[in-house]
């Protein structure tokens, strides 16, 4: 049994590794501060013997003994991480640096959750992980953005210069049970929107494509990364190759909720990549890995999730 610090443990994506690390007989310290995540997420943990739930924001540094962590601490949509942007940079890059010290003090093999916005508005596609990208610095979105950025050097830097081991992975668009419905991203933003037959915002012509990748893909793909011999560190693409324009999506999502949603366009947010698609051989190649629950299926078990969701049952009740 391995003690493994999972930073954002209380978060959508966290949580869900949490949950999986306890299935498989690990001891988890789920640290959070609870900006984005909630105890809702690991209420069904709280009282396991194996979990710990440690309330604290990696901007300062933390002691612990633990054998490997995974970092997931960041606010992912853009709702949130532009609500406080210089505390979303600083949460990317000091609470690499403060994971990285613990664990270059305790030899804990460590895995930083980078996400495709590190490939900006990609002039290459699909993104292959050789791929620099092409990321504004100065906008509005660079603080996550340019954020991710720093983290990866910082744990490259770590590596060559103290030896660690480090995984790095990034993340493309994942969706799945847990998400907060004011998250601003995509998915969640469309279910919600159709589930009280809501006007359904598309920014743009809908043209621009994604590629969306249900949580417990994303979650196989991490323990396998972080399961892989110690001279393979990535950086490495977890993401669906399955690509859909956001208008593809929206038709998807009323005609499973039955909804009488219409659509609405508004303006395309500055610096919105126009393509985001994953090049995923080196993680079929290194983890045996490959997505399994397609988009159909995946937007069901949202559905199904947010129809219970307490913010939402009485909500939709009133526009049926």
């Amino acid at each position: 049994m391995k003690t493994i610090l999972v930073s954002g443990g209380a978060g959508f994506i966290g949580s869900h590794l949490c949950t999986r690390l306890i299935n498989d007989g690990q001891k988890v310290i789920c640290l959070d501060n609870l900006f984005t995540g909630s105890e809702e997420n690991i209420t069904h943990l709280k009282d396991h013997p194996l979990f710990e739930f440690v309330c604290k924001d990696v901007e300062y540094p933390y002691e612990a003994v633990v054998d490997e962590i995974y970092n997931l601490a960041c606010p992912a949509s853009p709702i949130h991480y532009q609500h406080d942007a210089i505390k979303t940079i600083k949460t990317s890059v000091l609470g690499a640096i403060n994971l990285l010290e613990l664990a270059k003090k305790t030899n804990a093999k460590i895995l930083q959750a980078s996400t495709s916005e590190v490939y900006g508005d990609p002039e290459v596609h699909p993104q292959q992980e050789s791929y620099w990208g092409n990321v504004n610095p100065i906008g509005i979105r660079s603080c996550y953005d340019e954020g991710k950025r720093c983290a990866e050097t910082l744990f490259m830097d770590y590596h060559r210069q103290n030896g660690l081991r480090i995984k790095i992975i990034r993340i493309f668009n994942t969706y799945g049970p847990r998400m907060l419905p004011n998250d601003g991203r995509v998915v969640s933003n469309f279910v919600v929107q159709a589930l009280q037959n809501k006007d359904i915002t598309i920014y743009g012509s809908g043209k621009q494509t994604r590629s969306f990748q249900y949580v417990d893909d994303l979650v196989e793909g991490m323990v396998r990364m972080m399961n892989t011999e110690d001279d393979f560190i990535g950086p490495i693409n977890l993401g669906n190759p399955n690509e859909f324009s956001i208008l593809e999506l929206a038709q998807k999502i009323i005609k499973f909720t039955n909804s009488n949603s219409q659509l609405i366009f508004k303006p395309l947010p500055h610096d919105d990549p126009k393509q985001r698609k994953p090049d995923i051989t080196l993680a079929k190649t290194k983890l045996k890995w490959n997505p399994t629950i397609e988009l159909e299926e995946g937007l069901h078990h949202m559905i199904e999730y947010f129809k219970e969701h307490p913010l939402l049952t009485q909500s939709i009740g009133k526009t049926r």
